[in-house]
């Protein structure tokens, strides 16, 4: 009985986020209430708060990305924080996106990207991954030396994010997009753990009328 109950469970929350994700999309996501969801999906207000506690949690479940704190305070011994995070970066890049969870994933960026509200609480998850990322390597280095390296390492996967979703939205299969990420992880980590001294130089002469 507890397995069925926990496979209703996420039936019910699955439900509630795609009714939600559909609306979004075709209203955007200021103009659609959560009565209006709670109706769509067919349960009460109070059940949609019990899997999701605010409108913007129903779009941006995940959208922070893995618990990268978790990732440096759970590695190895004799692993380096960096080589960690390389490592499960390499293995999400190396990862290909289901077919028919590709549409909804995009589908998801765009409302994101088209509502002010949805961009400023995804940012707000981004900056509570960065101070998780600061305090799981604080002590090892100190409180200031571990905010300037989570700074930077979370800027760079931000990039990295943004350099991915961007590729699929102009129509980048999922192994041509994972391609060039797992290219781009190597670059990353690679400056995070020389400096910026050690960045590739362009291989091809730089075109002064070229446009950014």
């Amino acid at each position: 009985m507890t397995g069925l109950r926990e496979r209703k469970k996420k039936q019910t929350r699955r439900r509630i986020a795609d009714v939600a994700l559909r609306l979004f999309t075709e209203r955007g996501f200021d103009a659609v209430t959560v009565n209006e969801i709670a109706e769509a999906a067919d349960v009460a207000k109070a059940t949609l708060f019990a899997y999701f506690p605010t409108k913007e949690s129903m779009v941006l479940a995940g959208v922070a990305g893995d618990d990268l704190a978790a990732v440096v305070t759970e590695r190895a011994s004799g692993v380096s924080f960096l080589e960690a995070l390389r490592a499960h970066h390499r293995t999400i890049a190396a990862a290909r996106i289901p077919r028919e969870s590709l549409d909804p994933l995009l589908a998801r960026v765009r409302v994101i990207r088209s509502s002010a509200t949805l961009s400023r609480a995804a940012e707000a998850l981004f900056y509570r991954q960065r101070e998780a990322l600061a305090r799981a390597l604080a002590e090892e280095f100190g409180e200031s030396v571990a905010a300037l390296m989570a700074a930077q390492i979370t800027a760079s996967l931000l990039v990295l994010q943004e350099a991915f979703f961007r590729r699929l939205l102009d129509g980048a299969s999922s192994g041509e997009a994972g391609r060039a990420l797992a290219e781009e992880v190597e670059i990353a980590f690679d400056l995070l753990r020389h400096g910026l001294a050690h960045a590739p130089a362009r291989t091809t002469p730089i075109d002064h009328d070229e446009r950014p």
